[in-house]
């Protein structure tokens, strides 16, 4: 795949993809008409948006999100992409945008009453669910005929799993995640379940190890992450399990055990749970492109 692709889904609704494997900074620019909210999610790597000349520069860090949407003004692109990083972005006007979530309107900052006319900023975490389908975008593996419709069927997805975060009602009720100490302690609850992903400790061993109470463990991995702490986990070992898969280096069997899995059906109707294919058929679907 090239570096750069623009896939446009309908109208006012254009999907970006940057694969930045140089070891330059790849710039983009782009004119934006007024009434367009920005999305750019960075899988990894890193990248800089760029406003007026350079006088004002937003960052954004790998694993996190940044939402843009200004209505009183063009708000262009001007990316500058850091090496090996991959972005991708989603442009879609505000008409298009409501007409997507009209019911839910007032659950969305930038569409309710009081803030439709406002500027809004959001930067946030990507959650596992939401890297699978960033990853998916990069890992294309299907029939180039249908690639636009895979695309635009991805960035539904993602919109989607972007907002479901907000859908929790507790998610503000979670005055403890002000202290920092205690958001290092979910982070590092997260390095811990990573990396005992094949034999992961218990919620009670793993609050005992990071020293917080069950409850905030399950209330600021939520928040921070968007999803339970073994549902993340399950999101991240097939993720991994895929990879794994495209190296080529190890059969199904082997990818499981590596991720915790002694029976092979049982990771095989995990997979399939997950991407809707066993681990062979996804292999084969491989191998087919390839070739």
């Amino acid at each position: 795949m090239s570096p750069h692709e623009e896939v446009i889904i309908e109208d006012d609704f254009i999907l970006l993809r940057f694969d930045n494997q140089s070891n330059e900074t790849l710039t983009y620019e782009r004119e934006m008409k007024m009434g367009i909210i920005q999305f750019h999610f960075a899988l990894k790597g890193s990248a800089r948006f760029v406003f007026n000349q350079g006088s004002y520069v937003l960052e954004l860090q790998g694993e996190r999100s940044l939402v843009l949407y200004n209505p009183q003004r063009e708000l262009p692109v001007h990316l500058e992409i850091a090496p090996n990083s991959w972005i991708v972005s989603i442009l879609i006007s505000i008409q298009k945008f409501h007409s997507l979530f009209s019911t839910e309107a007032a659950f969305i900052g930038f569409l309710n009453e009081e803030t439709k006319d406002k500027k809004y900023y959001g930067e946030e975490s990507i959650t596992p669910s939401m890297a699978i389908v960033l990853n998916q975008v990069f890992n294309y593996h299907l029939n180039p005929s249908i690639k636009k419709l895979y695309y635009k069927g991805k960035t539904y997805e993602l919109l989607s799993l972007y907002f479901n975060r907000n859908e929790d009602p507790n998610a503000e009720n979670c005055p403890f995640l002000i202290d920092e100490e205690n958001v290092l302690k979910i982070r590092r609850a997260k390095e811990i379940i990573i990396s005992r992903m094949a034999e992961p400790p218990t919620l009670q061993e793993l609050a005992d190890t990071v020293g917080i109470n069950i409850k905030k463990l399950k209330m600021g991995f939520k928040q921070i992450y968007g999803d339970s702490v073994f549902s993340f986990l399950f999101d991240y070992k097939m993720e991994f399990a895929r990879k794994l898969l495209n190296n080529g280096n190890y059969n199904v069997t082997e990818v499981g055990l590596k991720i915790g899995y002694s029976s092979a059906s049982h990771f095989i109707s995990a997979f399939k749970k997950k991407f809707g294919t066993t681990p062979k058929k996804y292999l084969m679907s491989i191998s087919q492109n390839i070739s």
